[in-house]
């Protein structure tokens, strides 16, 4: 596999962990990141994001082969695996860093995320609108360790306690 040829994606859909763990299922993906995007503050701590004082959101960067999967193919997963309506929130996490957000790396996927969100919303998918932002990539933090992997590191296969 020539490594010049992978793409890269990142997405804030809630809680990292869960996020993460659905991408990590997907054939094409090479590999995937936790961390914090979005936010004003330079290499960010858990602790820090979770203070919502940041302006951070929780995000999966996902590396893939687009000769495998596209970036369609994960955008569809997106709009799957959480939420799209709730502002700042998934179920009972909230907070900016619990949007959902599409950041995209390229004018590319700029322009299939937003044609994306448009299929998304009249699809009737959702009966209340879509609040997912969709904005330039940022610098990507990545999170603790101990965050990365989370469900396969401690067998849990949920966010909720």
């Amino acid at each position: 596999m020539n490594k010049n040829n992978l793409k890269r994606s990142t997405f804030g859909a809630g809680c990292f962990w869960a996020v993460e763990a659905a991408f990590r299922e997907v054939e094409g993906v090479v590999s995937t990141a936790v961390g914090y995007a979005g936010g004003k503050l330079k290499n960010p701590t858990y602790q820090d994001v979770c203070s919502g004082r940041t302006g951070h959101s929780e995000v999966v960067e996902v590396v893939f082969d687009p000769k495998k999967v596209s970036y369609n193919q994960l955008l569809d997963i997106f709009w799957k695996i959480h939420d799209p309506t709730t502002l700042n929130r998934q179920g009972p996490d909230i907070g900016v860093q619990y949007r959902s957000v599409i950041f995209y790396h390229d004018e590319k996927q700029k322009i299939q995320a937003e044609d994306s969100k448009k299929k998304m919303k009249e699809s009737g998918t959702y009966p209340r609108d879509i609040v997912t932002a969709i904005e330039p990539t940022t610098t990507f933090w990545k999170a603790e360790e101990y965050h990365q992997q989370y469900f396969e590191k401690t067998g849990q296969r949920s966010c909720r306690f």
